[in-house]
């Protein structure tokens, strides 16, 4: 675990081109690996002593005082994944031309079509299948009975040729590409071309995207081991907030509420205080129901 100087000497280096993408990403994780948890290193231990009040500043306890932190840091990941937006949405106000025939072998790469099959009378989309009355299908729109849809794209080709014509059809807007990965999601045509300016675009600027991600993480993990975001709590006061997501009622300076409600149930008026204590009582009623019946 690198120590909060380090941990700035290190962005410096990076930010100034001192060292490598690479370099600092290895620097950081080795040391995050092999450390550990930062509030156990000496150096939080050091700096905590000359921060941390002589009481909760929720409560006024004095017992089993701590730093509780307000903010947290959110992962490498969340930062790379909004970074990773920006630069795909400047790609894309570039006007980066994608070539049709581009465009389609990297359909046939990563998906799989479905056409659309429609009704041969009104050409509409919903219609029903029977399995025991013939003909088989009926639409429901215009009543009429058929044995086959028809398919007004039932090659690839034909749709992205009119979906690069800029033709307004139906099944252009049809979630009916299915990746070919693990998840199976299902994309219209202009989602799959967003993911392939996706891909070209972090192909493009895939060092400029890291550096600016991992910049951010540090500047997260920088300002949670500086302690600007803290306040002094004790024990009980720390476990609600991080736990249970509760706090201190303001008025009333006993019980604990959510942080998004103003009050504790107590002190709410009588009417609304029963209701809630009615809404509880049949929650914990509800979970018995279940647990008895192995639900």
């Amino acid at each position: 675990m690198l120590t909060y100087n380090e941990l700035i000497e290190l962005r410096a280096k990076l930010a100034n081109g001192e060292i490598a993408l690479e370099l600092a990403k290895e620097i950081y994780w080795k040391k995050h690996k092999e450390g550990k948890r930062s509030w156990h290193s000496k150096d939080w231990k050091e700096r905590r002593s000359d921060v941390i009040k002589d009481k909760c500043e929720i409560c006024g306890s004095k017992e089993t005082l701590t730093l509780q932190h307000l903010s947290h840091p959110q992962k490498y990941n969340d930062y790379e994944r909004e970074v990773t937006k920006k630069y795909v949405q400047d790609f894309i106000d570039s006007n980066m031309v994608i070539d049709e025939s581009e465009f389609y072998q990297y359909i046939v790469k990563n998906y799989d079509y479905i056409a659309t099959p429609s009704c041969p009378y009104c050409k509409g989309y919903r219609f029903n299948t029977r399995k025991r009355k013939l003909p088989q299908y009926l639409c429901p729109d215009c009543r009429y009975e058929f044995d086959e849809p028809i398919y007004k794209f039932k090659l690839i080709e034909e749709l992205i040729r009119s979906f690069y014509k800029k033709e307004e059809t139906v099944e252009s807007n049809q979630k009916c590409f299915v990746s070919k990965d693990k998840w199976k999601n299902q994309h219209n045509l202009s989602q799959v071309k967003y993911w392939l300016q996706r891909e070209r675009a972090k192909v493009k600027d895939s060092e400029a995207i890291g550096k600016e991600a991992f910049l951010l993480y540090l500047d997260d993990n920088i300002k949670y081991l500086s302690f600007e975001d803290t306040i002094t709590a004790c024990k009980k006061c720390a476990f609600n907030f991080d736990i249970n997501n509760m706090e201190l009622c303001p008025k009333c300076k006993e019980y604990y509420k959510g942080v998004r409600y103003p009050t504790c149930i107590q002190c709410l008026p009588e009417d609304k205080r029963k209701a809630a204590l009615e809404m509880i009582e049949f929650g914990e009623e509800w979970r018995a129901m279940r647990e008895s019946l192995g639900i």
